[in-house]
């Protein structure tokens, strides 16, 4: 599969940035251009089923790896930094479980997870499918309509923000989504699933987390390390889940630190 990406950076070493469940690489614009500045190829990826990618009947994390793979080769990207978000983090995650490092084109030097560990974590969109789907398309006047239905489901201004920037205008001039709603309503259970093959990956790798986010805990370090022996954890003080959005400067920040060391 080929995946929809945007690149900011002609020269200097690649990242590649994988967003989260509902996401896109349009989320990442704002902090590719901040990195990109420092002397970085920043390649943004929409995943499939989310943004401008392919749709298709698999969510799965050996899916996502396969993709990411297929993209790293076709640019020719060799030891590239693999950074992502959430359901993203965990793709990077399942990525080098799956595939060596080995200087050719899909391998990597360094590895970067936001806000997730390789654990299992239940199902906890639901508000968010339900909220998505009550939204009726060919009836949408406008998008504060489209918030006004949301808030309904999800109280959070910042979050459903984020989510209505995947509503838009097709040819047709109608509201439309880019995400493939059904599917990822079905396979919802196994964004959450623990990873398979962990075996032990040895490249350096960043866990960034939010203070105020529950998804990494104290507990969760001993089997992240168990995998990752080569793991650095840090902790952006007052950032939730979002943490790249939250606290844009302190991330930036702690990715370049860990990346010039």
């Amino acid at each position: 599969m080929k995946l929809f990406f945007r690149q900011v950076g002609d020269t200097g070493p690649a990242i590649v940035i994988l967003h989260g469940i509902f996401g896109s690489s349009d989320n990442w614009l704002t902090v590719s251009k901040t990195i990109a500045a420092q002397g970085y190829r920043v390649f943004a990826l929409d995943q499939r089923n989310h943004g401008q990618s392919p749709r298709a009947d698999e969510q799965d994390y050996q899916n996502m790896a396969a993709d990411l793979r297929a993209f790293l080769i076709d640019q020719n990207l060799t030891d590239a930094i693999l950074l992502g978000h959430s359901m993203g983090g965990k793709t990077v995650m399942q990525y080098a479980m799956s595939y060596p490092s080995d200087g050719k084109p899909g391998s990597y030097s360094k590895l970067v997870v936001v806000d997730i560990a390789p654990k299992f974590y239940p199902v906890h969109h639901s508000d968010i499918i339900r909220g998505l789907k009550a939204i009726d398309l060919l009836g949408l006047k406008s998008r504060n309509e489209a918030d006004t239905i949301l808030s309904q489901y999800e109280p959070a201004l910042s979050v459903r923000q984020f989510l209505l920037k995947n509503l838009y205008r097709n040819e047709q001039g109608q509201f439309d989504w880019r995400l493939n709603l059904p599917i990822i309503e079905r396979e919802l259970h196994g964004v959450g699933e623990e990873l398979t093959n962990p075996r032990i990956v040895t490249e350096p790798t960043l866990f960034i987390r939010g203070s105020e986010s529950p998804y990494i805990l104290d507990d969760d370090v001993p089997s992240i390390r168990r995998i990752f022996p080569n793991a650095t954890i840090e902790t952006i003080q007052g950032a939730g889940h979002w943490v790249q959005a939250e606290k844009p400067a302190e991330f930036v920040d702690t990715l370049l630190r860990f990346l010039q060391a």
